[in-house]
């Protein structure tokens, strides 16, 4: 399990310097100040402040929302030696900022020059933002479900596997809309700025989406990977329907039976 948990934290640091080194690199115009004869040729010209909500987008909803729900759905994970109060608190205020990274995404989105309308037309807007009212449901829920404890212990036994399965549907549909934007975005540079299908822009925006279906992989698989645990001898246990290590994994083995 370590060695999953590492291989995840290595695809999530791939994917932040991929896209931090394409935005930072190639796409700002607060680095790189675009001429008028540039932003004539562009459709007229463009504000720092507008490139500033473009440059934000990308950063906010992979490095905001992608990276950190996917180290949100892993905290039981790697604070297994912690108390499972501290592993719901993490748990809940990781996906809490993620939650907040993706709602300023899309808040400086529609922020633009073109405003809300002009930028709710293609898949991948519609996808994202159905992405981020699941997940703020999501998130409510398990708030008052499982974090305040507003119902009783059958109705969070109950409502386990769905949240469990909410959470990993959310997060590949995240990564989903992710590639759909990356597609998207690729296919304006190509058109709009000329930018070559064979240039290292468009390499490193391939690579980009390749890390992010590596990381979503990594990120499922830790995440439903049976727990481990070392026995007094030193060998290792592993949990399996029907076995419980201690009180407090009572909740999980009762669905698991």
């Amino acid at each position: 399990m370590a060695g999953l948990l590492a291989l995840a934290r290595i695809s999530g640091l791939l994917v932040a310097t991929l896209v931090l080194v394409w935005a930072l690199s190639f796409r700002t115009t607060f680095l790189h100040p675009i001429s008028t004869t540039t932003a004539a040729a562009v459709g007229g010209a463009t504000s720092q402040l507008d490139h500033l909500y473009s440059v934000l987008h990308p950063l906010l909803m992979v490095i905001g929302f992608i990276l950190l729900s996917g180290e949100a759905m892993l905290a039981h994970r790697w604070l297994s030696g912690c108390s499972r109060g501290t592993r719901k608190w993490m748990h809940l205020s990781l996906q809490g900022a993620a939650l907040g990274f993706g709602l300023f995404g899309i808040w400086a989105k529609f922020k633009g020059k073109d405003g809300i309308l002009a930028n709710f037309y293609s898949l991948h807007s519609w996808m994202g933002l159905l992405c981020v009212a699941l997940f703020a449901a999501q998130w409510v829920v398990g708030f008052l479900i499982f974090w305040h404890r507003g119902k009783g212990r059958r109705t969070r036994v109950a409502l386990l596997p769905w949240h469990v399965f909410a959470g990993l549907y959310t997060y590949g549909l995240a990564v989903a809309t992710a590639e759909t934007g990356l597609l998207e975005k690729l296919t304006f540079l190509h058109i709009k700025r000329g930018v070559p299908r064979r240039s290292l822009e468009s390499a490193l925006v391939n690579v980009l989406g390749l890390a992010l279906v590596v990381l979503c992989g990594l990120v499922v698989l830790a995440a439903v990977s049976p727990k481990q645990r070392s026995n007094k001898d030193g060998s290792i246990a592993t949990k399996k329907a029907g076995c419980c290590y201690s009180p407090e994994d009572y909740e999980v083995c009762a669905i698991l039976r």
